[in-house]
């Protein structure tokens, strides 16, 4: 699977999140978020599709790591 990183702004400029970032493959995105969910995570971006490649999302977990779930689907739109 081919992976691609899109830079926004300067290598001086702060990103989105303050350290590193987990994304886990899984196959039942759904299933894993409300278990994440329902152990204390708070989701920090809902469920959404990269088309045609996958679903994707992130939650922080009750440390203050933020976890992304990565479901690939080549149908997602």
């Amino acid at each position: 699977m081919e992976y691609w990183m899109v830079m926004t702004g300067g290598r001086e400029e702060a990103g989105g999140i303050n350290g590193y970032c987990c994304t886990i493959v899984v196959d039942d995105f759904d299933g894993l978020m409300a278990k994440a969910l329902a152990h204390g995570a708070t989701e920090a971006m809902p469920k959404f599709a990269l088309v045609g490649m996958a679903w994707q999302g992130y939650f922080i977990d009750t440390e203050g790591n933020t976890v992304g779930l990565h479901q690939p689907d080549v149908s997602a739109k």
